[in-house]
């Protein structure tokens, strides 16, 4: 097992200069404070019950649009230091979030992963108009003059990892990257790691995850950074119940969690009808032949019999047999 102190001058150079400039990036703790004695039927502030709301929204689109764990980190940044210095109706919530989003995309991920404005707000399911993202977007750079390297928990984490074993240590299994990152996800979800140091919040994820594995090793670096960044073992204990408290809570059955039954689309009457109009206006396929075609013929046929995705006829289930068509469209055909 390598020593801190052996690993890595650059790791601790570039640890030291992180926690030097995390401060510009922390929400104000009294906007903070107003948020959570904020009622959820208050209409002159955000309260913490619709802030975490939204976070957890803002999960969600990441996900849809394939978009990285930083840039959703970025966007909850960006969203907790905007609420905590300007004073934010409820109604403006879903525009003032789905701009930070698509900052911090636009600051993070590759120009042809990020998703078109227009499309950005129809998943979003929000009424906002395409102008009113671009004014927000420009209200929410100016007030927090964005930068596009943040330093957030999601900084700490990955330096942290660097300097643990890659794969193992002695016979435990290190957790991956990529579970931290959903703990950390997790965490954002609630205001009150909002509070925390991002320095410290990470520490505390990786900790409490390492005790698990009651890894002696492994424990050693952690007090050897906590001994690095001057953390107190008070504080750390402090975040590490809140963090271990959070993931008990989300791991549990009452947690609301996506739903995994298939969706149901509906749609207006006048749609339905178009759509059994066109059903019935099908024409039969004809007989394909069984036995081979001559060259002269096989460029032709081939075209004709595609049953692919762009043939309005290849869809399974087109005689309406099966589950594909719905129970009452069937009894209608009755």
């Amino acid at each position: 097992m390598r020593d801190i102190q052996g690993i890595d001058a650059l790791l601790l150079k570039e640890l030291k200069s992180c926690c030097a400039k995390e401060h510009n990036f922390l929400p104000k703790e009294t906007g903070l404070k107003l948020m959570e004695s904020a009622s959820t039927e208050s209409h002159n502030g955000v309260s913490a019950k619709c802030r975490d709301t939204r976070v957890e929204e803002l999960w969600s689109l990441t996900s849809f649009f394939g978009y990285s764990t930083q840039t959703f980190v970025q966007a909850v940044n960006l969203l907790d230091r905007f609420l905590t210095i300007m004073k934010v109706q409820p109604k403006h919530l879903p525009c003032i979030g789905v701009s930070c989003l698509h900052i911090s995309a636009k600051m993070v991920e590759e120009e042809s992963n990020i998703s078109p404005t227009h499309e950005l707000i129809r998943i979003s399911q929000s009424k906002f108009t395409v102008s009113d993202l671009c004014r927000m977007e420009k209200i929410i750079s100016e007030k927090l003059s964005v930068q596009p390297k943040a330093v957030t928990a999601l900084t700490f984490l990955h330096l942290y990892y660097s300097a643990f074993p890659p794969q193992s240590a002695g016979r435990e299994e290190i957790p991956s990257i990529g579970r931290l990152e959903a703990q950390l996800k997790a965490c954002l979800c609630r205001l009150a790691f909002s509070k925390a140091k991002p320095s410290v919040l990470a520490l505390s994820l990786i900790a409490q995850e390492f005790e698990a594995l009651q890894s002696i090793n492994l424990l050693k670096i952690v007090q050897q950074f906590q001994r690095h960044l001057k953390i107190s073992d008070s504080v750390l204990l402090h975040w590490k119940e809140l963090v271990a408290k959070c993931m008990a809570q989300y791991c549990s059955s009452d947690c609301n969690k996506p739903d995994n039954k298939k969706l149901v689309w509906i749609v207006s009457r006048r749609t339905a009808q178009c759509l059994q109009a066109n059903h019935f206006s099908v024409p039969c396929l004809p007989t394909i032949p069984e036995g081979s075609w001559d060259e002269s013929e096989s460029e032709d046929s081939c075209e004709d019999m595609s049953s692919g995705e762009d043939s309005p006829c290849g869809s399974p289930g087109s005689d309406g047999e099966g589950a594909f068509f719905p129970t009452a469209f069937l009894h209608s055909r009755k």
